[in-house]
Protein backbone atom coordinates (compact mmCIF):
# COMPACT_ATOMS: atom_id res chain seq x y z
CA UNK A 1 0.00 0.00 0.00
CA UNK A 2 1.13 3.54 -0.79
CA UNK A 3 -0.76 6.52 0.51
CA UNK A 4 0.11 10.03 -0.64
CA UNK A 5 -0.81 12.88 1.68
CA UNK A 6 -0.48 16.50 0.57
CA UNK A 7 -0.45 18.99 3.43
CA UNK A 8 0.06 22.65 4.18
CA UNK A 9 3.73 21.96 4.85
CA UNK A 10 4.77 19.20 2.50
CA UNK A 11 4.04 15.84 0.91
CA UNK A 12 4.14 12.67 3.00
CA UNK A 13 4.24 9.15 1.57
CA UNK A 14 2.97 6.37 3.80
CA UNK A 15 4.03 2.78 3.08
CA UNK A 16 4.45 -0.49 4.91
CA UNK A 17 7.08 1.10 7.19
CA UNK A 18 4.91 4.05 8.12
CA UNK A 19 5.38 7.73 7.28
CA UNK A 20 8.47 8.36 5.22
CA UNK A 21 10.71 11.39 4.88
CA UNK A 22 8.69 14.47 3.87
CA UNK A 23 9.00 16.04 0.44
CA UNK A 24 8.82 19.83 -0.10
CA UNK A 25 8.89 20.36 3.65
CA UNK A 26 7.37 23.71 4.56
CA UNK A 27 5.63 24.17 1.19
CA UNK A 28 1.84 23.85 0.71
CA UNK A 29 0.97 20.87 -1.50
CA UNK A 30 -2.49 21.42 -2.98
CA UNK A 31 -2.73 18.23 -5.03
CA UNK A 32 -0.85 15.00 -5.74
CA UNK A 33 -1.40 12.51 -8.56
CA UNK A 34 0.10 9.01 -8.67
CA UNK A 35 -0.38 8.28 -12.38
CA UNK A 36 -0.98 4.77 -13.70
CA UNK A 37 2.43 4.74 -15.48
CA UNK A 38 4.22 5.19 -12.15
CA UNK A 39 4.83 8.92 -12.52
CA UNK A 40 4.11 11.01 -9.46
CA UNK A 41 3.00 14.65 -9.68
CA UNK A 42 2.80 17.22 -6.89
CA UNK A 43 1.32 20.70 -7.15
CA UNK A 44 2.77 23.36 -4.86
CA UNK A 45 1.20 26.69 -4.02
CA UNK A 46 4.11 28.97 -3.12
CA UNK A 47 2.20 32.20 -2.65
CA UNK A 48 4.35 35.09 -3.88
CA UNK A 49 6.40 32.67 -6.01
CA UNK A 50 3.30 31.23 -7.67
CA UNK A 51 2.08 27.73 -8.43
CA UNK A 52 4.71 25.10 -9.23
CA UNK A 53 4.37 21.55 -10.52
CA UNK A 54 6.86 18.80 -9.74
CA UNK A 55 7.20 15.38 -11.38
CA UNK A 56 8.93 12.23 -10.18
CA UNK A 57 9.63 9.07 -12.18
CA UNK A 58 11.06 7.11 -9.25
CA UNK A 59 8.40 7.25 -6.57
CA UNK A 60 9.58 10.51 -5.07
CA UNK A 61 13.29 9.76 -4.75
CA UNK A 62 13.99 12.64 -7.11
CA UNK A 63 11.89 15.44 -8.56
CA UNK A 64 12.01 17.71 -11.57
CA UNK A 65 10.07 20.88 -12.20
CA UNK A 66 7.64 20.87 -15.12
CA UNK A 67 5.42 23.60 -16.45
CA UNK A 68 2.44 24.80 -14.46
CA UNK A 69 -0.73 25.76 -16.33
CA UNK A 70 -0.62 29.35 -17.52
CA UNK A 71 -3.46 31.60 -18.60
CA UNK A 72 -3.18 33.62 -21.81
CA UNK A 73 -3.22 37.43 -21.59
CA UNK A 74 -6.66 38.80 -20.87
CA UNK A 75 -8.09 40.80 -23.81
CA UNK A 76 -8.16 44.52 -23.19
CA UNK A 77 -11.87 44.73 -23.98
CA UNK A 78 -12.83 41.78 -21.77
CA UNK A 79 -15.76 42.24 -19.41
CA UNK A 80 -14.57 39.34 -17.30
CA UNK A 81 -13.97 40.41 -13.69
CA UNK A 82 -12.06 37.21 -12.96
CA UNK A 83 -8.28 37.65 -13.19
CA UNK A 84 -6.70 35.46 -15.88
CA UNK A 85 -3.96 34.30 -13.52
CA UNK A 86 -3.35 30.93 -11.92
CA UNK A 87 -3.99 31.04 -8.17
CA UNK A 88 -4.12 27.33 -7.36
CA UNK A 89 -3.91 23.95 -9.04
CA UNK A 90 -6.93 22.33 -7.39
CA UNK A 91 -7.47 19.08 -9.31
CA UNK A 92 -5.16 16.78 -11.26
CA UNK A 93 -6.26 13.64 -13.11
CA UNK A 94 -5.05 11.37 -15.90
CA UNK A 95 -6.82 9.33 -18.57
CA UNK A 96 -3.66 7.36 -19.33
CA UNK A 97 -2.68 9.55 -22.27
CA UNK A 98 -3.39 13.09 -21.11
CA UNK A 99 -3.28 15.01 -17.88
CA UNK A 100 -6.18 17.23 -16.89
CA UNK A 101 -5.88 20.05 -14.35
CA UNK A 102 -8.59 22.09 -12.67
CA UNK A 103 -7.63 25.46 -11.29
CA UNK A 104 -8.64 28.56 -9.40
CA UNK A 105 -9.90 30.60 -11.20
CA UNK A 106 -12.29 28.17 -12.93
CA UNK A 107 -10.15 27.00 -15.81
CA UNK A 108 -9.55 23.50 -17.10
CA UNK A 109 -6.17 22.66 -18.66
CA UNK A 110 -4.84 19.59 -20.48
CA UNK A 111 -1.36 18.27 -21.23
CA UNK A 112 -0.33 15.60 -23.74
CA UNK A 113 3.37 15.59 -22.73
CA UNK A 114 3.30 14.66 -19.03
CA UNK A 115 3.12 18.25 -17.87
CA UNK A 116 5.85 19.73 -20.05
CA UNK A 117 3.23 22.08 -21.53
CA UNK A 118 -0.43 22.89 -20.91
CA UNK A 119 -3.35 24.12 -22.98
CA UNK A 120 -6.33 26.00 -21.59
CA UNK A 121 -9.59 24.33 -22.64
CA UNK A 122 -11.09 27.43 -24.21
CA UNK A 123 -14.34 25.67 -25.13
CA UNK A 124 -15.24 25.70 -21.41
CA UNK A 125 -13.43 28.88 -20.38
CA UNK A 126 -15.19 30.89 -23.10
CA UNK A 127 -18.70 29.74 -22.18
CA UNK A 128 -20.76 32.83 -21.32
CA UNK A 129 -22.10 31.03 -18.24
CA UNK A 130 -18.63 31.05 -16.69
CA UNK A 131 -18.95 34.79 -16.11
CA UNK A 132 -21.74 33.98 -13.66
CA UNK A 133 -19.65 31.56 -11.59
CA UNK A 134 -18.68 32.71 -8.11
CA UNK A 135 -16.26 31.69 -5.41
CA UNK A 136 -17.29 29.35 -2.63
CA UNK A 137 -14.61 29.49 0.03
CA UNK A 138 -12.26 31.38 -2.31
CA UNK A 139 -12.50 34.77 -3.99
CA UNK A 140 -13.10 33.17 -7.39
CA UNK A 141 -14.70 29.99 -8.68
CA UNK A 142 -12.58 26.90 -9.17
CA UNK A 143 -12.70 23.48 -10.80
CA UNK A 144 -11.96 20.92 -8.09
CA UNK A 145 -13.36 17.66 -9.52
CA UNK A 146 -12.47 15.98 -12.81
CA UNK A 147 -14.26 12.67 -13.32
CA UNK A 148 -12.98 10.82 -16.41
CA UNK A 149 -15.00 7.89 -17.71
CA UNK A 150 -12.48 4.99 -17.89
CA UNK A 151 -14.64 3.28 -20.52
CA UNK A 152 -14.87 6.42 -22.67
CA UNK A 153 -12.10 8.94 -21.84
CA UNK A 154 -13.76 11.52 -24.09
CA UNK A 155 -16.54 11.84 -21.53
CA UNK A 156 -15.33 14.08 -18.72
CA UNK A 157 -17.43 15.64 -15.99
CA UNK A 158 -16.13 18.50 -13.86
CA UNK A 159 -17.40 20.00 -10.62
CA UNK A 160 -17.24 23.74 -10.01
CA UNK A 161 -17.51 25.71 -6.79
CA UNK A 162 -19.61 27.63 -7.49
CA UNK A 163 -20.85 26.84 -10.99
CA UNK A 164 -22.54 23.44 -11.01
CA UNK A 165 -21.34 20.45 -13.00
CA UNK A 166 -20.28 20.43 -16.64
CA UNK A 167 -19.68 17.58 -19.05
CA UNK A 168 -18.04 16.96 -22.40
CA UNK A 169 -18.65 13.84 -24.49
CA UNK A 170 -16.14 14.65 -27.20
CA UNK A 171 -12.88 15.16 -25.32
CA UNK A 172 -13.42 18.83 -24.54
CA UNK A 173 -14.62 20.32 -27.81
CA UNK A 174 -18.14 20.94 -26.52
CA UNK A 175 -19.59 21.28 -23.03
CA UNK A 176 -23.04 21.24 -21.46
CA UNK A 177 -24.14 21.98 -17.93
CA UNK A 178 -25.37 18.91 -16.08
CA UNK A 179 -26.71 19.83 -12.64
CA UNK A 180 -30.40 19.15 -13.29
CA UNK A 181 -32.08 18.13 -10.04
CA UNK A 182 -29.66 19.85 -7.68
CA UNK A 183 -30.92 22.80 -5.69
CA UNK A 184 -29.21 25.61 -3.78
CA UNK A 185 -31.05 26.49 -0.59
CA UNK A 186 -28.79 29.54 -0.13
CA UNK A 187 -30.35 31.19 -3.21
CA UNK A 188 -33.70 33.00 -3.47
CA UNK A 189 -36.55 30.52 -4.16
CA UNK A 190 -36.87 31.54 -7.79
CA UNK A 191 -33.20 30.77 -8.40
CA UNK A 192 -32.49 27.74 -6.23
CA UNK A 193 -32.82 25.21 -9.08
CA UNK A 194 -30.68 27.14 -11.57
CA UNK A 195 -27.92 24.75 -12.60
CA UNK A 196 -25.19 27.38 -12.85
CA UNK A 197 -25.43 28.44 -9.18
CA UNK A 198 -25.00 24.99 -7.64
CA UNK A 199 -22.13 24.74 -5.15
CA UNK A 200 -20.73 21.28 -5.88
CA UNK A 201 -18.18 20.44 -3.19
CA UNK A 202 -16.97 17.17 -4.73
CA UNK A 203 -18.00 14.98 -7.69
CA UNK A 204 -16.90 11.37 -8.24
CA UNK A 205 -17.92 8.44 -10.44
CA UNK A 206 -17.74 4.68 -10.03
CA UNK A 207 -15.02 3.33 -12.39
CA UNK A 208 -16.88 0.05 -12.96
CA UNK A 209 -20.21 1.82 -13.58
CA UNK A 210 -19.28 5.34 -14.72
CA UNK A 211 -22.90 6.36 -15.30
CA UNK A 212 -23.26 6.33 -11.51
CA UNK A 213 -21.96 9.55 -9.96
CA UNK A 214 -22.07 10.99 -6.47
CA UNK A 215 -21.92 14.64 -5.40
CA UNK A 216 -21.38 16.16 -1.99
CA UNK A 217 -23.07 19.53 -2.40
CA UNK A 218 -23.10 22.52 -0.08
CA UNK A 219 -26.59 21.64 1.12
CA UNK A 220 -26.93 17.93 0.47
CA UNK A 221 -25.88 14.76 -1.26
CA UNK A 222 -26.95 13.97 -4.81
CA UNK A 223 -26.63 10.87 -6.98
CA UNK A 224 -26.96 10.28 -10.71
CA UNK A 225 -27.48 6.93 -12.40
CA UNK A 226 -27.69 8.26 -15.96
CA UNK A 227 -24.28 9.84 -16.49
CA UNK A 228 -25.15 13.23 -14.92
CA UNK A 229 -28.19 13.86 -17.10
CA UNK A 230 -30.22 14.12 -13.90
CA UNK A 231 -29.57 14.08 -10.16
CA UNK A 232 -31.61 12.85 -7.22
CA UNK A 233 -31.18 14.07 -3.66
CA UNK A 234 -30.15 11.51 -1.04
CA UNK A 235 -32.04 12.31 2.15
CA UNK A 236 -31.14 9.39 4.41
CA UNK A 237 -27.55 10.48 5.16
CA UNK A 238 -26.72 10.85 8.84
CA UNK A 239 -25.79 12.68 11.03
CA UNK A 240 -25.75 15.68 8.66
CA UNK A 241 -26.06 16.39 4.96
CA UNK A 242 -23.25 18.96 4.86
CA UNK A 243 -19.66 18.04 4.10
CA UNK A 244 -16.93 18.36 1.52
CA UNK A 245 -15.65 14.88 0.73
CA UNK A 246 -17.12 11.84 -1.00
CA UNK A 247 -15.54 8.70 -2.44
CA UNK A 248 -17.20 5.77 -4.20
CA UNK A 249 -16.31 2.08 -4.28
CA UNK A 250 -14.39 1.35 -7.52
CA UNK A 251 -16.50 -1.73 -8.33
CA UNK A 252 -19.77 -1.24 -6.46
CA UNK A 253 -21.69 1.92 -7.44
CA UNK A 254 -24.06 1.44 -4.50
CA UNK A 255 -21.29 1.96 -1.92
CA UNK A 256 -19.98 5.43 -1.06
CA UNK A 257 -18.44 7.21 1.93
CA UNK A 258 -18.87 10.74 3.30
CA UNK A 259 -17.61 12.73 6.31
CA UNK A 260 -20.54 14.83 7.58
CA UNK A 261 -20.18 18.08 9.50
CA UNK A 262 -22.13 21.06 10.77
CA UNK A 263 -22.41 23.54 7.93
CA UNK A 264 -21.69 27.19 7.26
CA UNK A 265 -20.49 29.21 10.25
CA UNK A 266 -19.62 26.17 12.41
CA UNK A 267 -17.78 23.66 10.26
CA UNK A 268 -16.95 20.92 12.75
CA UNK A 269 -18.19 17.35 13.30
CA UNK A 270 -21.73 17.07 14.67
CA UNK A 271 -21.62 16.99 18.50
CA UNK A 272 -17.79 17.06 18.25
CA UNK A 273 -17.82 13.36 17.31
CA UNK A 274 -15.85 12.45 14.20
CA UNK A 275 -17.68 9.86 12.09
CA UNK A 276 -17.82 8.55 8.53
CA UNK A 277 -21.16 7.85 6.83
CA UNK A 278 -21.34 4.86 4.49
CA UNK A 279 -24.10 3.61 2.26
CA UNK A 280 -24.16 0.21 0.59
CA UNK A 281 -27.54 0.49 -1.08
CA UNK A 282 -27.26 3.60 -3.22
CA UNK A 283 -28.21 6.01 -0.45
CA UNK A 284 -31.38 4.35 0.82
CA UNK A 285 -29.74 3.78 4.20
CA UNK A 286 -26.50 4.85 5.91
CA UNK A 287 -24.28 3.41 8.60
CA UNK A 288 -22.51 5.86 10.91
CA UNK A 289 -18.98 4.50 11.36
CA UNK A 290 -17.13 5.59 14.49
CA UNK A 291 -15.00 2.69 15.78
CA UNK A 292 -11.47 4.01 16.30
CA UNK A 293 -12.44 7.64 15.64
CA UNK A 294 -12.46 10.32 18.39
CA UNK A 295 -15.90 10.72 19.94
CA UNK A 296 -15.27 13.71 22.18
CA UNK A 297 -13.80 17.16 21.53
CA UNK A 298 -13.13 16.32 17.85
CA UNK A 299 -13.07 19.41 15.66
CA UNK A 300 -11.60 17.90 12.51
CA UNK A 301 -12.85 19.15 9.17
CA UNK A 302 -12.17 16.97 6.14
CA UNK A 303 -11.57 18.86 2.90
CA UNK A 304 -12.98 17.68 -0.44
CA UNK A 305 -9.85 15.82 -1.60
CA UNK A 306 -9.02 14.25 1.76
CA UNK A 307 -11.06 11.04 1.55
CA UNK A 308 -10.08 8.17 -0.75
CA UNK A 309 -10.61 4.46 -1.34
CA UNK A 310 -8.06 2.11 -2.89
CA UNK A 311 -8.57 0.05 -6.03
CA UNK A 312 -9.73 -3.01 -4.05
CA UNK A 313 -12.50 -1.07 -2.35
CA UNK A 314 -11.37 -2.31 1.07
CA UNK A 315 -8.95 0.35 2.28
CA UNK A 316 -10.35 3.80 3.00
CA UNK A 317 -8.29 6.72 4.30
CA UNK A 318 -8.95 10.32 5.25
CA UNK A 319 -7.06 13.26 6.72
CA UNK A 320 -8.22 16.39 8.49
CA UNK A 321 -7.51 20.03 9.12
CA UNK A 322 -5.99 19.12 12.49
CA UNK A 323 -3.27 17.07 10.79
CA UNK A 324 -4.80 13.74 11.76
CA UNK A 325 -4.82 10.77 9.40
CA UNK A 326 -6.91 7.60 9.65
CA UNK A 327 -6.93 4.32 7.73
CA UNK A 328 -9.50 1.53 7.56
CA UNK A 329 -8.73 -1.92 6.17
CA UNK A 330 -12.38 -3.02 6.20
CA UNK A 331 -14.37 -0.38 4.34
CA UNK A 332 -14.71 1.83 7.41
CA UNK A 333 -16.01 -0.68 9.95
CA UNK A 334 -13.01 0.23 12.12
CA UNK A 335 -10.29 2.86 11.88
CA UNK A 336 -6.64 3.14 12.88
CA UNK A 337 -5.02 6.51 13.50
CA UNK A 338 -1.77 6.86 11.53
CA UNK A 339 -0.86 10.29 12.87
CA UNK A 340 -2.20 13.23 14.83
CA UNK A 341 0.76 15.50 14.15
CA UNK A 342 0.86 16.14 10.42
CA UNK A 343 0.29 19.63 9.07
CA UNK A 344 -3.30 20.34 7.99
CA UNK A 345 -4.16 17.87 5.23
CA UNK A 346 -5.09 19.12 1.75
CA UNK A 347 -5.40 15.83 -0.17
CA UNK A 348 -5.18 12.06 0.34
CA UNK A 349 -4.69 9.58 -2.50
CA UNK A 350 -3.90 5.90 -2.77
CA UNK A 351 -1.24 4.82 -5.23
Amino acid sequence: MKLYVGTRKGLFIIGARGIGKPHFLGDPVSMVLPDRDGTLYAALNLGHFGVKLRRSADGGKSWEEVAAPEYPPQPADSKDKTPWKLAQLWALESDGKRLWAGTIPGGLFTSADRGASWTLVRSLWDRPERLEWSGGGYDHAGIHSIAIDPQDPKRITVGVSTGGAWQTRDGGRNWSICAQGMYAEYMPPEQEFEQNVQDVHRLVLCPARPDVMWVQHHNGVFRSTDGARSWQEITAIRPAKFGFAVTVHPKDPETAWFVPAVKDECRVPVDAKLVVARTRDGGKTFQVLRKGLPQAHAYDLVYRHCLDVDRTGQRVAFGSTTGSLWLSQNQGDSWRCLSTQLPPVHCVRFG
